[in-house]
C-alpha cells in the first residue's frame, strides 16, 4: 500500500507538467459545447445529459490510455525502466497507482462538462440521484485504471505506444455507447459492448441524471467494478509474463 500511495503522489506531481493531461481537461468542455449545440439546434433538450456523460467518459479513458503507454515509453527513453524492474517492488503496483492518480484527475471532466452546459446554454442539469452519480464516476475511474493496465504489457513490447493509443480510443467510445447508446448499434456488435465497462458506466450515469427512479444501482455498480477487477487481474498477469520474457531474452530496453 505504501508503494501504491507513493506512485499516486508521484503521478500527481507529473500531471501538473503533462501537456496530455492539460489537453484532455481543456477538450472535455469543448466536446460538451459541440454536443450541446447540436442537441439545442435540433430541439432535443432531453439529450443534454449525453453532452455531460460523453466528455466525462472519453476523458477518463483517454487519460488512462495515454498514461498506460507514456509511463513505459518515458521510463524506457530515460533509461530508468531497467531500474524499476530490478527494484524490490512489483511494477504492476506502480502502474496501477499511477493509473489511479490519472483517472482521479480525469473525474474533473464531469464538473467541467456540467458547468459548460449551464454557463453556455443555461442547461443546469439537476442531480436527482447525487450519490448514484458520484458512485458511478468513482467506480468508472477504478474500472478505467484496471482495464488500461492491460495495455501496459503491450507497451513494454513495443517501442512506441502512440499507434495503440490512437487505435483504441474511438472504437472504445463507440462500443461503450459513450455518446450513442448501445441499443442503436447493430445486433452483432451488442454482445461485445456488454463486456465493456464503459457501456455499463454510460447507461448508469445517464440514468442517474434523469428525474425518474434509477433501478438496479448496486448490481450495475458491481458489474462495472467487476469488469475493472477482471481487467486489472489480466493486466497484472500479462505484465508479469511479459517482464519474465523480456528479462529472459534481454530486450527490456527495446521492443521484443
Amino acid at each position: 500500500m505504501r508503494i501504491f500511495v507513493t506512485a499516486v503522489r508521484f503521478q500527481l506531481r507529473l500531471i501538473r507538467r503533462s501537456p496530455d493531461t492539460v489537453q484532455v481537461c481543456v477538450t472535455a468542455p469543448l466536446v460538451t459545447l459541440v454536443v450541446m449545440a447540436i442537441s439545442e439546434h435540433a430541439g432535443r433538450t432531453d439529450l443534454s445529459p449525453y453532452a455531460v456523460v460523453a466528455p466525462t467518459l472519453m476523458s477518463l479513458w483517454l487519460l488512462a490510455l495515454y498514461t498506460a503507454g507514456e509511463l513505459i515509453s518515458e521510463e524506457r527513453a530515460l533509461g530508468t525502466l531497467e531500474g524499476l524492474v530490478a527494484a524490490p517492488v512489483k511494477l504492476g503496483t506502480l502502474v496501477m497507482g499511477r493509473l489511479c492518480a490519472v483517472t482521479a484527475v480525469g473525474m474533473v471532466a464531469f464538473a467541467e462538462s456540467w458547468l459548460m452546459a449551464g454557463v453556455a446554454f443555461g442547461r443546469w442539469l439537476e442531480l436527482p440521484h447525487p450519490w448514484v452519480t458520484v458512485a458511478c464516476v468513482l467506480a468508472t475511474g477504478l474500472a478505467t485504471a484496471g482495464t488500461a493496465s492491460i495495455l501496459s504489457s503491450l507497451f513494454v513490447l513495443m517501442p512506441s505506444a502512440r499507434i495503440i493509443q490512437n487505435t483504441l480510443s474511438y472504437p472504445f467510445y463507440l462500443l461503450g455507447g459513450v455518446l450513442v447508446p448501445v441499443s442503436f448499434l447493430p445486433d452483432w456488435l451488442r454482445p461485445a459492448s456488454q463486456v465493456m465497462f464503459l457501456s455499463w458506466s454510460a447507461d448508469l450515469l445517464r440514468d442517474s441524471l434523469a428525474s425518474g427512479p434509477t433501478s438496479h444501482v448496486v448490481p450495475r455498480l458491481a458489474v462495472i467494478l467487476g469488469l475493472g477487477a477482471v481487467g486489472a487481474a489480466i493486466g497484472l498477469f500479462l505484465l508479469h509474463r511479459v517482464l519474465h520474457r523480456v528479462r529472459r531474452i534481454g530486450t527490456l530496453s527495446q521492443a521484443a
